[in-house]
């Protein structure tokens, strides 16, 4: 197996040990990055001189320039840089830091911006940061050189400015796409027109303009298809459509073994719109292959399967669901919020169900390279961190936790965790 590097340091004095960087084989991820520095939290250059906070730039400009300038030194230690990002995931929990966070990343990009996804949710880890910055990206290596797509009818508004897909080393990455023309709004094609009362159902309509006219095409010019998906990320504003969404998903994908995690989101860069995708594929002449994992566990934990692309393990989206069909620990979580019981008890449960993957694949969650934790409560992260240490005590933790509008999937889910696994 190539040789994992982690860059870690115990967050702002605290036990948790926090891998701010991570390099597996040729790849780098950094993950859960915001404005602050990992010893002593929110620095002047981000808060603004004590005595006139608004002097110079925004707080949001200020957070972005922050994150990526210590992004860029990061990536230089492991001989890499910005150019060679792959993906960005942005959070925000209010819309007005967008703008300004676009401006520090075209200043540090220049005109390469990888395929991004940019959602609001609720709240950051910190409370009072308005931005939190993942990254994937690889070291320059024959074999590992960025090609980017530009589809025709698949773009990015020119106030954001990232490239739709690339292609790197067999693997296709595709930006967050929206059932939009970017600039114009909604596609009509998408939408149930105002004047009719029973014209179709809106997130059906759009989950499928998104797939047929953004995803295949996409995929398509970067030489891949629907067929060689390996992993979506689904950002929904409105819970209770997910019937209807995983209904039209599976349209496409129920023969197709595709990773898949659903997120509850607030709002999105186009009015109206209601649905976010993300999308990780293989190449159609990809000396990777994709296989399903299989493990014992129970359905309703995950919306999808659990894919191994080459030296990636990448499981859906788990919940906490018990064979029961009950989150775990639901009827006593609300009463010891305290403890963060309900974070505690997910999160053991959701560790048991990566676990049973790793082991039906070869590997363990010693090789997490990348762990999203999104939960209706920022304060479930005590629980989560507890959970980790007590299971992984010597292994630091690659984290971002984000806080979603608080109607999760299922009754009683504080917690929904996505990971990227190295199998070398």
């Amino acid at each position: 197996m190539a040789r994992v590097e982690v860059k870690s340091v115990k967050l702002l004095g605290t036990p948790v040990e926090y891998a701010y960087a991570v390099k597996a084989g040729k790849w780098i991820f950094l993950t859960g990055h915001e404005a602050f520095d990992f010893e002593s939290g929110v620095p002047e250059a981000v808060a603004g001189p004590p005595g006139f906070p608004l002097y110079g730039r925004s707080r949001s400009r200020r957070e972005g320039d922050f994150i990526l300038q210590r992004m860029q030194r990061i990536l230089r230690e492991f001989g890499s840089d910005l150019a060679h990002a792959v993906r960005l995931d942005q959070y925000y929990p209010n819309p007005e830091a967008v703008a300004a966070y676009h401006l520090a990343r075209h200043a540090a990009f220049g005109d390469y911006i990888p395929p991004s996804t940019s959602v609001v949710l609720e709240r950051c880890f910190a409370a009072e940061t308005t931005i939190s910055t993942s990254l994937i990206a690889v070291t320059p290596s024959p074999g590992h050189e960025i090609r980017k797509i530009h589809p025709p009818g698949v773009a990015s508004a020119p106030t954001s400015g990232f490239v739709p897909a690339v292609v790197c080393d067999d693997f296709v990455f595709v930006a967050g796409q929206m059932a939009h023309n970017p600039g114009q709004g909604l596609d009509p094609r998408a939408h149930v027109p105002e004047h009719s009362a029973w014209a179709g159902i809106e997130i059906r309509k759009q989950t499928e303009f998104l797939i047929e006219h953004k995803l295949k095409p996409a995929l398509e010019a970067a030489g891949s298809s629907l067929e060689r998906s390996v992993k979506a990320q689904v950002y929904l504003a409105r819970i209770e459509d997910l019937p209807e969404f995983l209904d039209m998903w599976n349209g496409y994908y129920a023969k197709i073994p595709c990773a898949l995690t659903v997120v509850p989101t607030k709002s999105f860069a186009t009015i109206g719109g209601i649905i976010e995708i993300n999308l990780t594929a293989l190449t159609n002449g990809a000396r990777r292959e994709k296989e399903v994992i299989a493990a014992d566990v129970p359905e309703m934990a995950a919306f999808g399967p659990c894919i191994r692309a080459g030296e990636f393990l990448l499981p859906s989206g788990l919940m906490a669901i018990g064979r029961d069909g009950h989150i775990a620990g639901k009827s006593v979580s609300p009463g010891f919020a305290g403890l963060s019981h309900a974070g505690y008890v997910q999160a053991a449960a959701v560790y048991d169900y990566a676990e049973a993957l790793c082991r039906a694949a070869g590997t363990s969650m010693a090789n997490v390279v990348r762990a999203q934790y999104f939960v209706s409560d920022v304060a479930a992260f005590p629980g989560i961190a507890m959970a980790w240490s007590l299971r992984f005590p010597a292994q630091p933790h690659p984290f971002v936790c984000i806080q979603t509008p608080a109607a999760m999937p299922a009754p009683g889910a504080a917690l929904i965790a996505d990971f990227w696994i190295y199998l070398g």
